[in-house]
């Protein structure tokens, strides 16, 4: 299980797994709680590039980034990390 503090959103953290390259057991910690669940049950399953391709750069309001965002902000730091697994 991966753990990645959020910046600039509502959301103060999202936790996840990857599993052949997969996105399984996303879980958002604060933020709009519905519309979070509603993210983390349509991406799980997917492919992480597809993942990043989708939400990559959406921004919530004024803000400069959004917890979709900050997700994939979060899956480029596991890839960083551990790679395509």
């Amino acid at each position: 299980m991966v753990q990645y503090k959020t910046h600039g959103t509502c959301s103060s953290a999202i936790t996840f797994d990857v599993k052949d390259n997969k996105l399984t057991s996303v879980q958002f910690s604060g933020g709009c709680h519905g519309n979070l669940q509603g993210i983390s049950k349509l991406v799980e399953g997917m492919d992480i590039d597809e993942v990043i391709a989708r939400l990559d750069g959406i921004r919530c309001g004024y803000k400069p980034t959004s917890c979709p965002d900050q997700l994939t902000q979060a899956l480029k730091a596991y890839k960083e990390k551990f790679g395509n697994k």
